[in-house]
């Protein structure tokens, strides 16, 4: 069976942030959408250093299809949230131990990320054994036996 070299997609995107418990005021930041071939399953949303409370880069992960539904329909649980705001904007509302972000970014632009994504790798291509072969190599080492 061929290999392929993992690819990564990268995409910036301006988002509104809107802290909760009024920690700062609203701005304008942009973030990176990101798509790694190799985690088929995940996406990732990464904060600059700037705008985190740490000042360090923050990546958040989530399911890519939590955002395919969130640009339909109000979705999600635990961590992460995502939902239609009329018809031009989409919200991803975060949650973590230090508090809450909400984003709304214009859909066109998440949109435009997705179908990337499925060009690259097709809803029900995803090789699901590798992805799970290398979560369990990671959690107990490559020589671990199956």
């Amino acid at each position: 069976m061929p290999t392929t070299l993992p690819v990564t997609l990268e995409q910036s995107a301006r988002a509104r942030l809107i802290t909760a418990e009024g920690q700062g005021p609203e701005r304008s930041v942009t973030v990176t959408l990101r798509y790694r071939s190799a985690d088929p399953l995940a996406l990732q949303l990464a904060f600059p250093a700037e705008v985190t409370l740490d000042g360090v880069e923050v990546t958040w992960a989530f399911a890519r299809t939590l955002l395919g539904d969130g640009l339909r329909v109000p979705t999600g649980t635990g961590d992460v949230h995502v939902w239609p705001c009329g018809r031009a904007r989409t919200v991803v509302e975060l949650h973590a131990p230090q508090g809450m972000a909400v984003l709304q970014f214009d859909t066109s632009a998440l949109r435009r990320f997705l179908l990337r994504t499925y060009a690259l790798v097709p809803a029900g291509n995803e090789d699901v054994e590798a992805v799970v072969d290398r979560a369990l190599a990671a959690l107990f080492g490559p020589d671990a036996e199956r």
